[in-house]
């Protein structure tokens, strides 16, 4: 997403200006009640495991049992980011590039990048 001088951004996925603050981009194509509950669960397991790291800090754990926990929750939260990349993939892109939009492609490559 690009600056303006006009202090709004061009949104990189529908190419309209919108205002900085507050906007929230929503999914053209709703997740089914079983996706949105499966992905609930895996967040609410990562927000357990954040909670139990933090727990072991509290009790003074040894660092090797703690380094041990915060490897296990990053496994857990880049799985997680990997199952909405590839839902983004299914849905979203598929739709952009449906309706000729090629910078999609762009924006999907950040996003990967991002996950390394």
């Amino acid at each position: 997403m690009s600056e303006t001088g006009d202090n709004k951004f061009e949104s990189s996925i529908s190419g309209q200006k919108e205002e900085k603050c507050g906007c929230i981009h929503t999914k053209h194509t709703p997740r089914s009640d079983e996706q949105l509950k499966q992905l609930q669960n895996r967040l609410s397991r990562i927000t357990g495991q954040l909670g139990g790291i933090g727990r072991m800090l509290e009790e003074n754990r040894y660092c090797g049992d703690i380094l041990t926990q915060v490897a296990a929750a990053q496994s857990a939260l880049q799985s997680f980011g990997h199952v909405i990349l590839q839902e983004h993939m299914e849905t979203c892109v598929v739709e952009e590039v449906k309706n000729g939009n090629r910078q999609i492609m762009q924006e999907t490559m950040e996003l990967v990048k991002k996950l390394k």
